[in-house]
């Protein structure tokens, strides 16, 4: 289970982006709006075959073959900048 950090806050900005706050050490990430669905799936405490269906069914039924592997690579950044763990 992927469990994200409660410190950090998530703001949402014009056309879907948006930015995750550390307020603890001032450090910012910027989302494109692919990294805020998956962020928004992680707060709602989703399982990754969850996200990926629904982002599949955002993306209008097709996701590159890449999609699962690309979801593993920004959980991994996220876990490297203490973002979120992996239980």
């Amino acid at each position: 289970m992927i469990k994200i950090n409660p410190m950090i806050v998530m703001r949402e900005e014009l056309e879907g982006w948006g930015v995750l706050f550390d307020p603890d050490t001032g450090d910012t990430f910027g989302l494109n709006a692919v990294s805020v669905f998956i962020w928004k799936g992680l707060e709602a405490k989703q399982s990754k075959s969850e996200i990926l269906a629904g982002l599949t069914a955002a993306c209008g039924g097709t996701l590159p073959e890449s999609a699962a592997l690309d979801f593993d690579d920004f959980v991994a950044e996220l876990v490297g900048k203490g973002y979120a763990t992996i239980e």
